[in-house]
């Protein structure tokens, strides 16, 4: 049961609100990412901005190559540090609206759930919208799950496998469990899935929608672009193979979903956690007051419970 009074303004608290301020006063600064080229706007990412500074990369990561429908796939590998023990593996899919974003952009995550649960992590560099679009993301986020259910887990002699991502991350994690189970047969391959904060509709769920123009990390302009860049038109986004908040769940594994009050794909959450938990899946809804999209991206008290709570899943899933 989610408590209403997690959603009362007056349960956030101050370094939230802080962050929060700053977060959409460093937006306002920076010019509109819509009026500069995608190319820009991905470089600016990489580097790093006041709205959102780079994540260390990882000292340790790797980089393995596997064939998927449109060619060769990398995938970023993190083993757990020395004296961990390898207990199973966790795929990896980032967020960037489907438009921005690569493998290599948080690896201080992937290399606490390696260090933490003892899974090494792989994290997938799939095609980018809108010069590839729907479904080449979901093509390769299939292949490299189908990798590491066959040859992977030889490969890296592990039988638990665990699935997640955030944003839109967090909707190809769904969509693969969905194309596994239903084209593949391999509904339980995946022991769990990861979800923070999804983008679960592509037809823009009211949160979406009413949301506005203040850039808290994202805004409905934002997210709108995202969706027209990942589906061309005439492809209806209600389709259960684009958004899959619309299928069937049944069937599927145990699922963390985490998001904040703040963040305008609450509704996706909200949403998607319910018909989730109706299917018979199991698993967690995590509500934090005043968080804004992807808030784990932010260090801070709230971050580290919500990050306490994804170890604490995944490590359950070994």
């Amino acid at each position: 049961m989610i408590d209403h009074a997690l959603f009362d303004p007056a349960t956030i608290d101050p370094d939230t609100k802080r962050l929060n301020a700053e977060i959409v006063a460093a937006h306002a600064a920076q010019a509109d990412p819509w009026s500069l080229p995608i190319a820009e706007v991905r470089a600016r990412r990489r580097a790093g901005t006041p709205a959102s500074p780079a994540m260390p990369r990882s000292a340790r990561a790797e980089t393995m190559t596997i064939y998927s429908p449109g060619g060769p796939l990398n995938l970023r590998v993190i083993r757990p540090r020395a004296g961990v023990k390898l207990r199973g593996a966790y795929l990896h899919i980032h967020r960037g609206g489907w438009v921005w974003g690569s493998a290599d952009e948080q690896d201080p995550w992937l290399e606490r759930i390696a260090d933490t649960s003892g899974f090494v992590c792989l994290s997938v560099e799939y095609r980018l919208a809108p010069e590839h679009p729907y479904p080449a993301a979901l093509l390769d986020c299939e292949a490299a799950a189908l990798w590491l259910a066959g040859p992977g887990k030889a490969e890296f002699g592990i039988s638990a496998l665990t699935i997640g991502g955030e944003s839109v991350g967090a909707h190809l994690a769904v969509m693969v469990l969905l194309r596994l189970r239903d084209k593949h047969r391999l509904p339980r391959a995946f022991r769990g899935a990861n979800l923070n904060a999804g983008f679960f509709d592509l037809g823009l769920t009211p949160s979406v929608r009413n949301w506005g123009d203040e850039r808290l990390v994202c805004n409905t302009t934002d997210l709108t672009a995202f969706a027209d860049g990942y589906v061309r038109n005439g492809i209806d986004r209600r389709r259960p193979d684009v958004s899959p908040i619309y299928a069937d769940l049944k069937g599927l594994p145990p699922a963390l979903f985490t998001v904040g009050t703040c963040d305008p794909l609450l509704d996706d959450t909200l949403y998607m956690s319910a018909r989730w938990a109706a299917a018979g899946n199991g698993g967690h809804t995590a509500v934090y007051p005043g968080g804004c999209h992807v808030f784990i991206r932010y260090p801070g008290a709230m971050t580290e419970r919500a990050l306490e709570l994804i170890d604490r899943f995944l490590m359950a899933l070994a």
